[in-house]
């Protein structure tokens, strides 16, 4: 399978490369988000791409934003992606983006945790609670929580990392309407998907979630949502508290950089082997079967 590092596309303005998406302007209201193979890993984007990981991305993207439609409103135009570009730029789209409404982002990261694990964990060793919120006493790692919690992010550079920020912090940054309504309908997605994909043999320990606003203030979700980029995906075949479960996302690629002590987690990125790239993969391949019940369609 070929990999996209990066798109050339000249058919449209460029607006900018994130970490993984290529956003380009679609007339003055509309968005064209290309999800590329590049790959993230402590907010360092990695050298090397991982083939057909956009493509997951996308398909798992539109799979949950249908999903979850009833909870709020979400980016998508169902405009055709091929339609907007040239026809020799077409296949740099194909399978891996979507047309989107133009939104003016909230710069807030809604992150749930339903799981006490990755930097939740190491803040509850070292304090006993997670972004400020007390957790009892005697949790193991990734203990399930009795309900999930609220922890947002700042929404950092590209480059830097996000900074995890108070609830209260949050409020102050967006008003206590917005803050609160960003709070309960994140719980309220995650708490529906993981319903969802309990019954799929899955649990969803954490996630993170983006909204934006539209011209009239109505609160959509936005860029990607309950993909394995943006969430921790465990078999609950094999969960059990005490230890770091086996997990089909990135954090396959998070524990070998972790093996590499003279990294500091900042860029340059260092190389991948062959083994990791294709390992995380069919990580994400095997996310999106168990998930959907549906293959990538390439």
């Amino acid at each position: 399978m070929n990999a996209l590092h990066q798109t050339s596309i000249t058919s449209l303005p460029l607006l900018g490369h994130g970490k993984v998406r290529d956003n380009y302007a679609v007339g003055d209201d509309k968005i064209l988000i290309v999800t590329t193979d590049r790959l993230s890993a402590f907010d360092v984007v990695l050298n090397e791409p991982i083939p057909g990981k956009g493509l997951v991305l996308n398909q798992m993207s539109n799979f949950w934003f249908e999903k979850l439609q009833h909870v709020v409103p979400n980016h998508l135009t169902g405009i055709a992606p091929e339609s907007v570009v040239s026809a020799a730029e077409q296949d740099q789209v194909r399978g891996r983006a979507v047309v989107a409404k133009r939104l003016q982002p909230i710069l807030v990261e809604a992150v749930v945790r339903g799981y006490l694990i990755g930097s939740g964990w190491k803040d509850y060793q070292d304090s006993g609670a997670v972004c400020g919120i007390k957790l009892p006493a005697g949790l193991r790692q990734a203990e399930k929580l009795a309900a999930p919690i609220f922890t947002p992010a700042a929404k950092a550079e590209l480059g830097a990392h996000d900074e995890n920020i108070s609830f209260a912090d949050m409020t102050e940054r967006l008003g206590s309407e917005l803050a609160n309504k960003m709070r309960d309908v994140s719980i309220a997605l995650y708490q529906a998907a993981a319903d969802y994909a309990a019954t799929r043999g899955i649990i969803i320990a954490d996630t993170k979630f983006e909204f934006g606003l539209d011209d009239q203030g109505v609160m959509h979700l936005m860029d990607e949502v309950l993909t394995a980029d943006s969430s921790r995906f465990w078999p609950a075949d094999s969960y059990a508290p005490g230890m770091s479960p086996p997990s089909f996302d990135k954090q396959f690629v998070r524990d070998y950089l972790e093996t590499l002590h003279d990294w500091p987690k900042t860029p340059p990125a260092p190389a991948l082997p062959a083994e990791v790239i294709a390992k995380t993969g069919a990580k994400y391949r095997e996310a999106l079967e168990r998930l959907t019940g549906a293959t990538l369609k390439e």
